[in-house]
């Protein structure tokens, strides 16, 4: 693949090595669903993305696995009040309390599922999230899933994978704006991370 972003130059985009499967231990792995909310998916939100709601059913069945392993879920939720700089970036969105806010329904968190209520891109950063993954759960290896690719889910990849964490991404399972920003996102967190990347959500299984 070759990208212009000179006017008579290109660059190749490296080659992103993906694994056939990955098998996690069930104990000490964490699925991680960054931002599944509804103005980011669903359409009427402020900042959809159509391939968010397209992978829905794949997250569904992802949690369902993941739960009947006894997986920890965790969920990142954008969240936002009058006066966000934030919002002097994108348009606003996941206004507190707002539709646009809340978990889409068909991921719907269950009582024991940790959600993290996030005011910048990282899902670490200024969250619990640290603090149950490691102190709580003692979680080693993490599973991340959701959107925006190379926004959110990367910068939640990145703090993973600064704090040592073993990551897996399955591709079908972020969801980006362009194939640049998907590609660039799976190499980042193989090469620079280190983490697995699969091609599905299928490729994923948890052992007891």
């Amino acid at each position: 693949m070759t990208l212009s972003f000179i006017p008579g130059k290109t660059v190749e985009v490296p080659e992103i090595t993906y694994q056939s499967e990955a098998t996690l231990p069930a104990a000490s792995t964490a699925v991680i669903v960054v931002d599944m909310q509804n103005d980011f998916v669903k359409p009427g939100g402020t900042l959809t993305n159509e391939t968010a709601d397209s992978m829905v059913p794949r997250l569904a069945s992802l949690l369902d696995q993941a739960r009947t392993q006894n997986v920890r879920i965790t969920y990142t939720q954008d969240s936002h009040l009058e006066g966000d700089p934030e919002w002097t970036i994108w348009p606003e969105h996941c206004r507190v309390g707002t539709w646009g806010w809340e978990i889409i329904s068909e991921l719907k968190p269950q009582p024991d599922d940790l959600i993290c209520p996030k005011n910048r891109y990282d899902g670490f950063y200024g969250t619990w999230l640290d603090h149950f993954l490691t102190r709580v759960w003692h979680v080693q290896h993490l599973v991340i899933v959701g959107t925006v690719a190379n926004i959110c889910v990367l910068h939640t990849a990145a703090s993973a994978g600064l704090r040592w964490f073993n990551i897996v991404i399955p591709a079908d399972g972020v969801a980006a704006l362009t194939e640049f920003d998907q590609a660039m996102t799976l190499r980042q967190a193989s090469w620079l991370y280190r983490g697995k990347v699969v091609r599905s959500t299928a490729d994923i299984h948890f052992a007891i």
